[in-house]
């Protein structure tokens, strides 16, 4: 593979050797359709429709894959705000998780919390009229 040869060419530029052993550790985060239909309404309830947006699929890892192996669900991103949430002088624009750089926008904690109390709210009383 192309990143077994990438990892050896570097060892060797270092005059040291590597064994390269490549693992799929994490099944594709996969949303469900209703689960994420039921979030998009909820989210628009809160933010306004116009501030709901699809995700483009990423590239990285989530354990919570297994979780939706097992019941039907919906992952998302709630985001950082303005964009000026970020160490200082360590470039522009936000950050996300995971990203030595990321500062988190305490302001967003009541939207966040607020959010899921809808949901909750929202959860239960579909579920009392089924």
């Amino acid at each position: 593979s192309r990143m077994r040869e990438m990892a050896q060419h570097t060892a060797a530029a270092f005059g040291a050797e590597c064994q390269f052993e490549f693992a799929r550790n994490y099944p594709p985060t996969i949303n469900h359709e209703a689960p994420t239909a039921f979030l998009r309404d909820v989210l628009a309830q809160v933010i306004g429709r116009d501030h709901v947006r699809p995700q483009e699929p990423t590239m990285g890892a989530e354990d919570f894959s297994y979780m939706l192996q097992v019941k039907p669900g919906a992952y998302f991103f709630i985001g950082n705000g303005d964009g000026g949430h970020r160490l200082v002088g360590h470039g522009e624009g936000p950050c996300t998780l995971h990203n030595p750089n990321y500062d988190f926008n305490d302001d967003l904690i009541p939207l966040g919390g607020t959010l899921w109390v809808r949901l909750v709210e929202s959860w239960l009383a579909a579920d009392s009229k089924a």
